[in-house]
C-alpha cells in the first residue's frame, strides 16, 4: 500500500501541533529572561558556607538548543498522534469518524506502517533530545524517556490513560509545565558553584500553555463524545457528558486567562496575552451550545488559533521590559 504524503501530513494532525510549538517558544522566551536574572552563588569550604553573593548574568540565547527542543516537542506530538491513529484503528474506536482523517480506520495505511511512522517520529525526537542532553544536562535523558512513554501510553498499550479520562491532566503536565520549563532551562548558562534557578517563574509560564493544550484536547474529545461513548472510550468529556464537557472547556480557558494575570507578577507585560481571548468567542459559543459531532468541528481549529495567538503575545510580553 502506497500512502500519499498529503495523507501522512493529515494523519499527523497539523491542527494539534501548536500544543508542541507554543511551549517551546514561550519557554525559550522565559529562559532568555531567566538568564538575565541574578543568581545566588555559594562558596563552600570544608563543608561550610563561607560566602554567598548575588551575581547578575547577561541575557543569553541558544538558537541551537531552541531548535533541538522544538524538534523534541514536535516529534513527541506527531508520534503520539500516529500512535493514537493506529491504536484506535486496531480497537475499532475510529470506525465512525466526524473529525480529521485517520489512516488506519480509513484504510489509507496499514497498522504496521502507521506504527512505524510513530516510532520514527519518537526516534527523531529521541535523537534531538540526546543531543540536547549532551549539550545541557544528562537529566534530560530520563525526562525525555518519560515524555515518550507518556506519548505512547496515551492510547497505546493495554491500559491507555486516554481511555480513562486522564488525558487532560497528562497534557497539562507534559505539554505545559515540562515542555515550557524544559525549553527555558536549556537556555541557561553553566555556572560555577551552586546557583538558584527561577523555577517558580518558568513553571508558572507553563501553566497557561498547559491549560490551552488541555483545552485543545477537550475540543477534540467534545466533538467525539458520542462516538467515544459507543466504543467505550471514557474520555473526560464522556464521563462529564456533553453539557459538563462544554462547561469544563470554558472553565479551562477561564483558568488560562487567570493564570496569565498571575504571571504578570513576574513579568508585567504578560497581560498583553489577554488580547487574544476574543478569539475564544466562537469555540465558547459552540461548547455551551447544543451542537454535536460535525457541528463542533470548528472548535479544534479555533482553539488552535487561540493557543497560537496567546503563545505569540505571551512570548512578546515576557520579552518586554517589566513596567
Amino acid at each position: 500500500m502506497t500512502t500519499p504524503w498529503r495523507m501522512w501530513v493529515a494523519g499527523a494532525r497539523p491542527r494539534t501541533l501548536p500544543a508542541a510549538v507554543v511551549p517551546v517558544v514561550v519557554g525559550s522566551a522565559a529562559g532568555y529572561v531567566a538568564t538575565g536574572q541574578s543568581f545566588l552563588i555559594t562558596s563552600i569550604n570544608n563543608g561550610h558556607v563561607v560566602s554567598r553573593s548575588s551575581t547578575p548574568v547577561t541575557h543569553s540565547f541558544s538558537p541551537v538548543n531552541a531548535i533541538l527542543a522544538l524538534i523534541v516537542a514536535l516529534g513527541l506530538q506527531i508520534g503520539t498522534n500516529y500512535v493514537n491513529d493506529y491504536a484506535d484503528g486496531v480497537r475499532g474506536t475510529d470506525e465512525v469518524r466526524v473529525g480529521p482523517v485517520r489512516l488506519v480506520a480509513g484504510k489509507l495505511a496499514t497498522v504496521r506502517e502507521v506504527k512505524t511512522a510513530a516510532l520514527v517520529a519518537f526516534g527523531v525526537s529521541g535523537v534531538a533530545g540526546l543531543i540536547l542532553a549532551i549539550r545541557v544536562s544528562y537529566w534530560f535523558i530520563p525526562i525525555g524517556l518519560l515524555c515518550g512513554l507518556a506519548g505512547w501510553a496515551y492510547t497505546g498499550g493495554k491500559h491507555p490513560y486516554g481511555y480513562l479520562g486522564l488525558g487532560e491532566i497528562l497534557v497539562f503536565i507534559f505539554f505545559g509545565l515540562v515542555a515550557t520549563a524544559g525549553s527555558a532551562y536549556v537556555q541557561h548558562l553553566p555556572f560555577v558553584g551552586t546557583s538558584s534557578y527561577p523555577w517558580a517563574f518558568v513553571l508558572w509560564a507553563g501553566v497557561p500553555v498547559g491549560l490551552l493544550a488541555a483545552a485543545l484536547l477537550q475540543a477534540n474529545n467534545l466533538r467525539d463524545v458520542e462516538t467515544d461513548k459507543e466504543t467505550g472510550k471514557k474520555t473526560l468529556a464522556v464521563r462529564l457528558g456533553r453539557v459538563g464537557g462544554g462547561y469544563l472547556y470554558v472553565a479551562t480557558l477561564a483558568a488560562a486567562a487567570v493564570s496569565i494575570i498571575v504571571l504578570q507578577h513576574y513579568r508585567g507585560w504578560s497581560l498583553i496575552a489577554l488580547a487574544a481571548f476574543p478569539l475564544a468567542a466562537v469555540p465558547v459559543r459552540l461548547a455551551l451550545g447544543d451542537g454535536n459531532g460535525r457541528q463542533l468541528l470548528p472548535m479544534l481549529a479555533t482553539t488552535a488559533r487561540l493557543q497560537l495567538a496567546v503563545g505569540i503575545l505571551l512570548t512578546a510580553g515576557l520579552l518586554l521590559v517589566r513596567p
